[in-house]
């Protein structure tokens, strides 16, 4: 067997595929172990914000701010900080699932509205009697994305969405959301621990009156994080190395034509995989065509042992294209971030094809 095999072997979902300039930042900065609150490091922070807000086109009175403890601490901050008494959240998948359990759990907010579906399905929220509707812009589980789009304009509740997985990897407008949240080490290539969303002024309204109104443990306090990200720092001491990858990311983005070449980067790859999948007997896309992700694939295998397959590409040193580990289906989970090259994914795709064959 003769395998031409991807130069970069990582095409894992997160934590992801790190370029080697990222690296190459963190030993040419000189900030590695120094503070956090010097202008140095809070420097790099405004280049962050700064490089988001240009990426993005941030509409005026919008706050790019960052807090720690990713994803996970947010979802129960949003319950705190953000639902003001009933949400509505459609649950899709692993992720969705677990900031729909945050608002279920929290024992001062009413009852909320779940709009939940098997894993691989789609439900989108819809106008009802809430004050705050919660969904995932891409279910990193299942390689599904929910059209971006603000749920009841004018009716005065919060759109919040988690964009973790997807947000640098598609063009959107974030004038469609209140609060749309993603973490840094999808498309970004850096490590987690950290969280970054795009606050509107009816979402820092919300936040600065519920923080006033509510004993809030501080590390969940959005308005500290707000107050802090104000400043250029966090409320605790964050990873240097993941700010220095997360900055050297922003600027080769904005650099290398900014979202709407990501964009075309991220559906380059994903559409190879999929269109392989298609032309293939054993092996189908696991979601519909109208919301397949352009980040993560998710490819369902018949007749072949998908996690042998998987076991044998990282004896290879291709390595993280296992399925999500709740999902229990025989299939490869192969993710399609900006900085992963096409012609490695092409390269994935024929040795897949040689360990079938």
């Amino acid at each position: 067997m003769s395998l031409l095999l991807p130069d970069d072997g990582r095409f894992g979902s997160g934590p992801s595929k790190v370029r080697p300039a990222q690296i190459a930042a963190i030993a040419d900065s000189g900030l590695m172990g120094t503070s956090h609150r010097k202008p140095a490091v809070r420097g790099a922070v405004r280049s962050i914000q700064e490089g988001l807000s240009d990426l993005f086109g941030l509409p005026e009175g919008y706050e790019a701010i960052l807090g720690n403890g990713g994803a996970s601490a947010l979802w129960d901050a949003i319950s705190f900080c953000l639902v003001e008494d009933r949400a509505q959240a459609a649950v899709i998948g692993e992720f969705s699932g677990k900031a729909a359990r945050a608002v279920e759990r929290a024992p001062f907010l009413g009852e909320p509205e779940v709009l939940r579906v098997e894993p691989g399905q789609m439900v989108e929220c819809r106008p009802a009697d809430v004050d705050t509707y919660l969904y995932a812009h891409n279910e990193t589980s299942t390689g599904a994305t929910t059209p971006l789009r603000r749920v009841a304009p004018g009716s005065g509740a919060l759109t919040v969405v988690d964009g973790t997985s997807i947000a640098g990897g598609l063009k959107i407008d974030p004038a469609d959301a209140d609060f749309y949240y993603f973490s840094p080490q999808k498309c970004f290539g850096a490590d987690g621990g950290l969280w970054l969303a795009f606050a509107s002024p009816a979402a820092l309204e919300r936040i600065e009156r519920l923080t006033a109104e509510r004993w809030v443990p501080d590390f969940l306090n959005l308005q500290l994080a707000v107050n802090n990200s104000r400043k250029a720092q966090t409320l605790n001491t964050p990873a240097i190395a993941t700010l220095l990858m997360l900055q050297a990311q922003v600027e080769w983005m904005v650099e290398t034509g900014g979202l709407s070449t990501m964009q075309a980067r991220s559906r380059d790859n994903s559409s190879a995989v999929y269109e392989w999948a298609e032309a293939r007997p054993f092996a189908t896309p696991f979601i519909a065509p109208e919301y397949r992700s352009p980040v993560v694939c998710t490819i369902d295998f018949e007749g072949v042992d998908a996690a042998g397959i998987a076991a044998q590409l990282r004896e290879l040193g291709v390595v993280d294209v296992e399925p999500y580990r709740s999902l229990g289906r025989n299939q490869l989970r192969i993710a399609t971030f900006p900085a992963i090259d096409v012609e490695d994914v092409t390269r994935l795709l024929g040795v897949i094809d040689e360990l079938v064959g």
